[in-house]
């Protein structure tokens, strides 16, 4: 099958165009190792060796529409992309703009803290003077303001902002995914420390998103998903991108993504 990716930018916004032969996925390449660009610029990751393994299941050519994590679901529903695999949480207001498909994946939230702070555990954060950075539209966006209502949230387009803010001293701690969580504290281990232990009720689902009405093709996606782990897909792709992270999650008996 063959692999495409166009990213066509205009003063008015991205515009890719495409046939019944291919499906157009869009995602934020900004978050590896599931989302990224490699050093020609080219879409990979495991989002994308999953989008590409989904065109070789249905028979389509796959375009990657590369766009901000906040800009996926307004351009799924007004047809500038197919569908959207970029390691997306399900939550019920996503609901009900667009449908998912059955997780591929699975997250419980993190929090990278400074070491300043005083936070030894994460409802530490719930209080007053207490600042919280997180990255906008995401689900430890929602989480915070849940969770952390006496605390100050500062609202960022960026991870990396968010990751400069708490290195920084600026703002407390920054929640998001684990995996995102160690990484930067290996980066930062003067300035933050990682608090991994679960704060939030629930994981939080991964899963592809598709328009309302397109529910064929969300029964494809469906028979994808449940062929693809069977058949050992998903711990290929862990291998491949994430051999490290996930001896250390075991190690710390934290959850990981697909198991």
């Amino acid at each position: 099958m063959k692999k495409i990716w166009i990213c066509l930018m205009f003063l008015l916004g991205t515009f890719t165009f495409a046939n019944e032969d291919t499906l157009i996925v869009g995602m934020e390449l900004a978050y590896p190792p599931f989302e990224m660009s490699d050093l020609n610029g080219r879409p990979t990751g495991i989002s994308v060796d999953m989008a590409y393994a989904l065109g070789e299941y249905l028979g389509k050519d796959i375009i990657i529409e590369d766009m901000s994590y906040g800009g996926l679901i307004p351009a799924l529903k007004t047809k500038k992309i197919d569908i959207i695999i970029s390691s997306m949480s399900v939550t019920e207001e996503r609901k009900n703009s667009v449908n998912f498909s059955k997780p591929y994946a699975k997250s419980y939230l993190g929090m990278l803290a400074n070491k300043n702070s005083g936070i030894k555990e994460p409802m530490d954060l719930n209080q007053k003077g207490k600042k919280v950075a997180v990255k906008k539209g995401t689900s430890g966006h929602t989480v915070a303001e849940k969770y952390f209502p006496n605390a100050e949230i500062l609202v960022f387009d960026k991870e990396t902002a968010c990751i400069l803010e708490v290195s920084q001293g600026k703002v407390d701690a920054f929640i998001y995914d684990p995996l995102t969580i160690y990484r930067n504290w290996t980066r930062n281990q003067e300035t933050t420390i990682p608090l991994l232990q679960q704060f939030e009720t629930e994981s939080q689902p991964w899963a592809i998103a598709y328009r309302k009405g397109e529910e064929d093709l969300g029964a494809q996606i469906d028979e994808f998903i449940v062929e693809y782990k069977s058949n050992g897909g998903f711990n290929k792709l862990a291998d491949k991108y994430l051999g490290e992270e996930r001896a250390f999650f075991k190690e710390k008996n934290v959850p990981f993504f697909f198991d």
